[in-house]
């Protein structure tokens, strides 16, 4: 049951986390990682469940340009970050070496490298892969406050994913869901449980975006059959 809520929590929406890196050494003491931490809800078998191909051979590792900007970027291209490893600074053919083992090993499609910020930290690698996603956007409750202003309850959607419905029906970053075809949304779990039971279907979101109401029509995917992965 934690897996099925796990995979749904990836492919309908919720939070992704990622735990805090480790505590720097003291100064002038080189780091002792590596490390490889998972993205909350991006466990290796429910990235397994949700890829929309099987693993890459040879995983891609290039350098990075910024973490943030390159996550931002490769969510438009349909790439979902899964994790983040902190290796030991040193020989550049080495640590591409072991990031791309790490990449093989967790099933990404791409990894990123990004140089230590100061003496003694540790290089920074980030893993994206490409999965299937029936809806493919993060959303969150609704505070007092916010439902008091648009007069309803609802959900407020966060990162978009590109190449999914989502993304389809132009939906965006900041959206407020109000109503799933006719039915007023309550909350996330309600707006989680709607977009489950509506997978492989056309639904009409309405939404509020900057004071004004629309509606949005999306095509729901499916659950890729478990055998394919």
């Amino acid at each position: 049951m934690r897996g099925a809520a796990c995979i749904a929590v990836l492919l309908l929406g919720g939070c992704a986390q990622v735990m805090r890196p480790p505590a720097p050494n003291e100064p002038g003491q080189l780091s002792s990682v590596p490390a490889y931490e998972t993205v909350q809800g991006r466990s290796a078998d429910v990235v397994a469940r949700l890829r929309s191909a099987a693993p890459l051979p040879q995983p891609e590792v290039a350098d990075g340009a910024t973490p943030d900007g390159d996550e931002t970027l490769l969510r438009a291209q349909g790439l979902v970050k899964i994790g983040i490893g902190h290796y030991p600074s040193g020989d550049m053919d080495s640590l591409r070496d072991t990031v791309a083992k790490q990449a093989r090993k967790v099933g990404a499609d791409k990894a990123l490298i990004y140089p230590p910020q100061a003496f003694g930290a540790p290089a920074l690698a980030q893993f994206f892969v490409r999965l299937h996603l029936p809806f493919g956007a993060n959303f969150r409750d609704l505070t007092d406050v916010e439902r008091q202003t648009l007069g309803s309850s609802g959900v407020e959607l966060g990162e978009i994913v590109g190449g999914t419905p989502a993304s389809a029906a132009n939906l965006r970053d900041g959206d407020y869901v109000l109503l799933f075809n006719k039915t007023p949304v309550q909350d996330k779990a309600a707006f989680q449980a709607l977009l489950q039971e509506h997978m492989g279907r056309r639904v009409t979101l309405t939404i509020r975006r900057n004071g004004v109401t629309m509606k949005r029509l999306v095509v729901l995917g499916t659950l890729a059959p478990a055998s394919t992965h």
